[in-house]
C-alpha cells in the first residue's frame, strides 16, 4: 500500500531550522510542513506591520528557505508553511526576491482569504461573542487591528494539486498544514467529512492526529519532555531530530525521526505531545474533522518508532474559529533586585513606595502586577511562597513590577519612579533592569464565524517558476 513521509518544520516563529536538514537528507521525506504561528504570533506580526505595511509575515521563512531549498530541490521535497501570517503575499514576494538574488527558482502558491477583519469591524456583521466570556465584539470593535479565521487543509491540497513546490498560507490550523500534504498524496476527500462518511472521517482523523504530533517540532521527539526522573534519559538534545510521520492510504501511521539525530520517539514522548493543548480528547475540533482521541492506540516498536492507529472522526462544525487582536493599552515593566539581609522586607517596602507614588501622582493605570522571578513567576499561585522569616534569609529577591495603563505617557513615565531610590530607598545591591521598557499591548479576541462566508473567499494563487 502506498505511503507518504512528512517531516516537521518549525513549531513557532523563531524556532531552529537546522534539524529540518537532517529530515530532508536522511529521513526520506516528501514534504516538510512548518508552523510559524503560535496563538499570539499574529500580535507580533501586527506590530511589524504597523512599522512597515510590507511586513506582517514571519520573516524567518526567508533565511530558512534560502538555507534549505537547495536541499529540498535535490531530494524533491515540497514545503508547506503558514509563515504568511497577516501578509502571505508579502512573504511569497520576499522569498522569491531572495531566491532571485541567489539564482534559485520555485513554484510558489499563496493561500489567502483568512482575513475576516471587515466582518468583525462591521457593526451590522454580528455579535461575534468572545468564546470564553460571551461578551460581544462591540466592546472592542473600534480597537480591532486584525482578525483571521483558521482555515483547513483544502486550499493546501488545491495548491499542491496545482504543482506548487512551496505553499505559503496565512492563518491555517496547525495540524491542517500536515493533513493537506497527506490528503494530496493519497487523494483523500475533504468534502466527505461534512457529509458524515465514517471511513473518510476516520482517515482524516488519523491525518489530523499526525499533524498534531508533528506541529510542535522537537516537542514531538523528546524535546520539552517533562516526566520527572525520566527527562534526563533523552539523548543528545543539542542535535535533536524533528519527528517524521509515514502515513499509509488507509490512515495508519508510523512516527519516527531521521537516523543519527538526537531526541527520542517512544510511547511516552508521543503520548505527551498527543495531549498537548487538548481541552477535550473526545472532541478536538479542527476545520477539517472533529477528532476523538479516546480510541487511539500507540504501539512502541522500539528504535524511535511508534505506530499510530485508532483515531476516530466526526463531521466538523459549520463555523470556523477566529483569532482577532485589538489595541489594549500599554505596559511598562521594571525588575528590581534586593539582597540579604531582609531581602523580602526590602522588596515589600519598595513596592509600597511605588504604589504611593502612583496614587499621589494620579497615574492612570488598570493594574500593577508583581511577581518574584525564581520564586513564583513560572507557576504563580501554584507555587506558594515560604514564610516571611525564611524569605528574609534568601541571598536575593528579585521583584518584577508591570504597570498596565491605557495611556502611553503613563507607561513611559513609570521607569522614572525608580532611580532616586537607588540612594534613598531600601538598601539593595542587585540593580534595576528595564527602566525604559514600554510596549503597546494587543488583546486577543477568540470568536467564531460562519464557515461558508470565509471559504467562499479563499484563494490559491501561483507565483514564480518551477525549478
Amino acid at each position: 500500500m502506498k505511503s507518504v513521509r512528512i517531516g516537521a518544520g518549525l513549531g513557532f516563529y523563531g524556532d531552529a531550522w537546522e534539524p529540518i536538514a537532517a529530515s530532508i537528507e536522511r529521513g526520506g521525506v516528501q514534504f516538510i510542513a512548518s508552523d510559524h504561528l503560535a496563538e499570539l504570533t499574529l500580535a507580533i506580526l501586527q506590530k511589524d506591520r504597523q512599522r512597515d505595511p510590507g511586513l506582517g509575515y514571519a520573516r524567518d521563512v526567508v533565511p530558512l528557505l534560502l538555507r534549505l531549498w537547495p536541499l529540498m530541490q535535490r531530494q524533491g521535497v515540497r514545503f508547506v508553511c503558514n509563515a504568511g501570517g497577516l501578509n502571505p503575499w508579502g512573504a511569497a514576494q520576499a522569498v522569491l526576491a531572495a531566491f532571485a538574488a541567489k539564482g534559485l527558482k520555485a513554484r510558489v502558491a499563496v493561500v489567502s482569504g483568512d482575513d475576516v477583519l471587515p466582518r468583525l469591524a462591521d457593526p451590522a456583521g454580528g455579535a461575534f461573542e468572545h468564546l470564553f466570556t460571551g461578551a460581544p465584539v462591540a466592546s472592542v470593535r473600534e480597537r480591532l487591528v486584525f482578525a483571521n479565521a483558521y482555515l483547513g487543509a483544502a486550499p493546501i491540497v488545491r495548491a499542491l494539486d496545482g504543482g506548487a513546490q512551496i505553499v505559503i498560507t496565512g492563518r491555517v490550523a496547525d495540524a491542517a498544514l500536515f493533513l493537506g500534504p497527506i490528503a494530496h498524496a493519497h487523494g483523500w476527500r475533504l468534502d466527505g467529512a461534512r457529509e458524515g462518511e465514517g471511513e473518510t472521517l476516520d482517515r482524516l482523523a488519523q491525518g489530523l492526529t499526525v499533524g498534531h504530533l508533528l506541529e510542535c517540532s522537537g516537542q514531538g521527539s523528546g524535546g520539552n519532555f517533562g516526566a520527572q526522573g525520566h527527562w534526563q534519559s533523552i539523548p543528545d538534545l543539542a542535535h535533536i531530530g524533528y519527528p517524521i510521520a509515514e502515513v499509509w492510504a488507509d490512515g495508519r501511521a508510523l512516527i519516527t525521526k531521521a537516523p543519527g539525530t538526537g531526541g527520542r520517539v517512544n510511547f511516552d514522548t508521543v503520548r505527551q505531545q498527543l495531549l498537548y493543548e487538548v481541552h477535550d480528547p473526545h472532541a478536538y475540533h479542527s476545520p477539517d474533522v472533529v477528532l476523538d482521541m479516546s480510541g487511539i492506540h500507540l504501539e512502541d516498536l522500539g528504535q524511535d518508532r511508534v505506530r499510530l492507529s485508532g483515531a476516530r472522526g466526526r463531521a466538523p462544525s459549520d463555523r470556523l474559529k477566529v483569532v482577532a487582536g485589538f489595541r489594549d493599552g500599554y505596559k511598562a515593566e521594571v525588575t528590581w533586585g534586593f539582597s540579604w539581609p531582609d531581602a523580602w522586607d526590602k522588596s515589600q517596602q519598595a513596592q509600597a513606595t511605588i504604589r504611593a507614588q502612583l496614587k499621589e501622582r494620579r497615574v492612570p493605570h488598570d493594574e500593577l502586577y508583581v511577581e518574584y522571578p525564581g520564586l513564583n513567576s513560572a507557576h504563580g499561585p501554584l507555587a506558594p511562597l515560604p514564610a516571611v522569616d525564611a524569605l528574609n534569609q534568601f541571598n536575593e529577591i528579585w521583584t518584577r513590577l508591570v504597570l498596565r495603563t491605557p495611556e502611553k505617557a503613563a507607561a513611559e513615565g513609570f521607569g522614572r519612579l525608580f532611580p532616586w531610590m537607588g540612594l534613598s530607598g531600601p538598601a539593595y545591591t542587585c540593580g534595576f533592569t528595564g527602566l525604559h521598557n514600554v510596549s503597546e499591548l494587543l488583546g486577543i479576541w477568540p470568536t467564531l464565524v460562519d464557515r461558508g462566508e470565509v471559504e467562499a473567499g479563499v484563494q490559491v494563487a501561483f507565483m514564480g517558476e518551477a525549478a
